[in-house]
């Protein structure tokens, strides 16, 4: 059940915490749990709000600090948050687990959000802005209808495969498929040949999107200075730039290149104890997307190496030769991600040298 605001705002003057408190928001679609607590970590209250009540409660509340789990909707309450004049702190969610107290429901977690967003040492995430966040709904977009179209493709092949009609996989093989439906050779009942054909307009509709999305992207590449510098590194190219720039926060808030390869997940895994330094295989806890592009970029790099034959006499080269391809991709991407972070830092373009 939802609670009024007016009472609790009722309640924060009567406690006399009008200047300094926390505000812990546990985030829903239409039920917000609210954990107030005062300075020295007092729960005041800890009640359920609805969506129209939560944004006149966080209007009318004297400025604070509201902190919130970093996951779906928390940017569109940061914003409004910050608009309100109000300290606004996006915790990952991970570091708000070991903070539940026992069972698990909205009041438990809005309550671990309030004790960890007081932690001294805790990393925050940052609010993005609707035009950052603009740009990660047009790189979604251009995944999504990948997808769809790899789907459909499989299903085609899958299809026609029960009726001898074979083609290698991939988007550049559907006219093979293409143009063994319209043989009449081909060995294909009338319905088969007509579901094809649904098939195929699905898939070029598709692909017309994607041209134009990917055209949106080069368009961009040459023209945003920023995505034009990060195109200088070898396997980087428009999609990969534009996912750096939709995904990552500002990189100056990173410390070094390092911190921003762990935050993309290329680092390592550790298993350390005792003074026993103990590296696993990647960790893979960072941000997917533009992890998975500078992988495939770096991979492309490494094709075209062994494709010359002979590995050049530098640190990729000394590595493919001691080290499996996609080792060696992983390694190659997060210096790759070190790179960008300098590039960025510095406002220069990528040197070879």
């Amino acid at each position: 059940m939802s609670f009024d605001s007016s009472v609790c705002l009722a309640l924060l003057k009567e406690g006399g915490m009008t200047e300094t408190y926390l505000v812990a928001i546990d985030l829903g679609k239409r039920h917000f749990q609210v954990c107030a607590t005062d300075e020295t970590g007092k729960t005041l209250f800890n009640r359920a709000f609805s969506r129209q009540k939560l944004q006149e409660f966080l209007d009318q509340l004297p400025a604070c600090i509201v902190a919130m789990e970093a996951c779906a909707t928390s940017h569109h309450w940061g914003r409004i948050g910050l608009a309100a004049g109000h300290e606004v702190r996006l915790i990952p969610p991970i570091y708000v687990k070991p903070f539940v107290k026992r069972q698990k429901n909205d009041a438990a977690d809005a309550e671990a959000i309030a004790e960890a967003a007081r932690r001294p040492n805790l990393r925050f995430v940052a609010v993005k802005s609707a035009e950052h966040q603009a740009r990660a709904v047009t790189f979604r977009t251009h995944q999504c209808f990948v997808k769809q179209r790899t789907q459909l493709i499989n299903a085609l092949r899958g299809h026609l495969a029960e009726f001898g009609v074979i083609a290698p996989g991939g988007a550049t093989n559907v006219k093979q498929l293409e143009q063994a439906i319209r043989e009449e050779g081909t060995d294909l009942p009338a319905v088969v040949r007509e579901m094809a054909r649904f098939y195929l307009e699905q898939i070029a509709a598709l692909t017309i999107r994607i041209d134009e999305l990917v055209q949106q992207l080069q368009l961009a590449s040459r023209t945003d200075s920023f995505l034009r510098r990060l195109c200088t590194v070898p396997g980087v190219g428009p999609v990969t730039a534009g996912a750096i720039a939709a995904f990552a926060p500002d990189l100056r808030t990173f410390s070094n290149g390092r911190n921003f390869a762990a935050w993309l997940g290329l680092v390592p895994k550790q298993h350390s104890s005792g003074g026993k330094t103990r590296l696993g295989g990647m960790s893979r806890m960072g941000q997917e997307d533009i992890r998975k592009l500078l992988i495939v970029g770096a991979m492309s790099c490494i094709r075209w190496i062994c494709r010359r034959g002979t590995n050049p006499d530098n640190w990729l080269g000394r590595l493919l030769a001691r080290k499996p391809r996609m080792v060696a991709a992983v390694a190659l991407a997060n210096k790759m991600a070190r790179a960008i972070w300098a590039m960025v830092v510095k406002q220069q373009d990528y040197r070879t040298a």
